[in-house]
């Protein structure tokens, strides 16, 4: 299995300076990361009894393939591990039909809609609305249902004090157990803001200035963590209620850029969030992506963001899905054009209606009992933090062009 994890290495190496990929600067890294995440978790999907024919077939596919079949596989390979995770949570969660509780087990949780961290997070509550009811689940605490999904998938995740050497790296997220290269190890939870509502991010325009939880698709979504922290002892709805009060413009404090930015994109008003509440698991043991840190000068990234679209159909599956998405994705379409985004008109029923548009981080190499370590990209326009060592300069331009 090692020398075919090497064959890949090789194959990642060589496609990624390839000159097919010789467009803009942009949708060239957009497209080595998915060549790479093609090869990574279709390697991971041939599984340990692999034969070196298999991986051979696989890297000719990398070198032939387009890259929307290319994305297409990657999105099924990754919907693959998501589904057998499911049915791992499902049978840490939920209660034997067929069978009475067990003696002490009193299952179940209050249906009562408690007011959610979201609520909190994006402003004061609205016009009451109808809970879905919350399924019952055996009433384990965070850590139980933690160990008990290493014990069927072979990992799970822990947070504690990181490795990493500068007094900013605070809290550090481990594999604890062992993973396989091209595995999912975590995923991105949170509030996803499509470009439409970039102005209702908390501290909008700056708003990474006082949240480091904030993470960008190459399609222009914004994820924010920061509501979901570590996440929580209990299955519950987590919903956002009322859009907050956009704030007044301030004393001409603001550079020309922000003004601009105000003018292109007058807010818009009255615009509900969360209208179809949403029941999560709290409990969920992947979902703490947003903890892992950048390396330190020497080290490696050891895993790489992937993109993934998560398909609304699949119901059974929508309580392990860690995100809500902001506002309505039916209500405004927007289109880039060089740095800024415009509305256009409104496809009802498009595809970024029935998919939600989240993240998850892919293992580029065998894990085991170690801390996760992502690269953060950080873009070499703004003045990067003390602490940060870029990993692939080149790579970090390519990314922000």
């Amino acid at each position: 299995m090692a020398f075919l994890f090497n064959k890949f290495q090789e194959a990642v190496k060589v496609l990624a300076k390839s000159c097919t990929f010789a467009k803009d600067p942009r949708q060239l890294q957009f497209e080595a990361d998915i060549n790479r995440l093609f090869l990574y978790t279709s390697y991971n999907r041939l599984g340990r009894k692999a034969e070196e024919a298999d991986a051979e077939q696989i890297i000719e596919m990398a070198t032939k393939a387009s890259v929307a079949d290319q994305q297409k596989q990657v999105q099924e390979n990754i919907h693959c591990q998501m589904e057998n995770f499911c049915t791992a949570m499902d049978e840490i969660l939920h209660p034997d039909v067929n069978k009475k509780n067990e003696p002490g087990e009193a299952l179940g949780q209050s249906e009562t809609a408690r007011r959610s961290g979201l609520s909190f997070a994006v402003g004061k509550s609205g016009p009451s609305t109808v809970c879905p009811a919350i399924q019952e689940t055996r009433p384990l605490k965070s850590a139980e249902v933690s160990l008990r999904l290493k014990d069927l998938i072979g990992y799970t995740l822990s947070l504690k004090p990181s490795q990493i050497a500068h007094k900013e790296a605070g809290q550090g997220l481990f594999v604890n157990g062992e993973a396989d290269v091209g595995t999912v190890i975590a995923l991105y939870p949170g509030v996803i803001y499509s470009p439409a509502y970039y102005r209702y991010i908390p501290g909008y325009p700056r708003v990474d200035a006082h949240n480091t939880y904030l993470t960008a698709r190459y399609d222009g979504t914004v994820i924010n963590a920061q509501p979901w922290g570590a996440g929580g002892e209990a299955r519950e709805v987590w919903n956002g209620l009322v859009v907050p009060e956009v704030r007044p413009n301030g004393q001409n404090s603001e550079k020309g850029t922000d003004r601009l930015w105000k003018m292109l994109s007058k807010p818009l008003e009255g615009i509900q969030v969360g209208r179809n509440s949403v029941v999560l698991e709290r409990r969920n043991p992947l979902a703490l992506a947003h903890f892992a840190n950048h390396p330190a000068k020497g080290m490696a990234p050891n895993v790489m963001i992937c993109p993934y679209d998560f398909p609304l159909t699949e119901k059974d599956m929508r309580t392990y899905i860690p995100n809500v998405p902001f506002g309505d994705p039916e209500e405004v379409n927007m289109r880039r054009f060089g740095s800024f985004w415009f509305r256009s008109r409104a496809k009802k029923g498009g595809a970024d209606a029935s998919v939600l548009k989240t993240l998850v981080l892919v293992a580029t190499r065998a894990l085991c009992d170690e801390e996760v370590l992502l690269n953060y990209r950080l873009s070499n326009s703004k003045r990067r933090p003390e602490w940060y060592t870029p990993v692939d300069e080149e790579e970090d331009r390519r990314r922000w062009s």
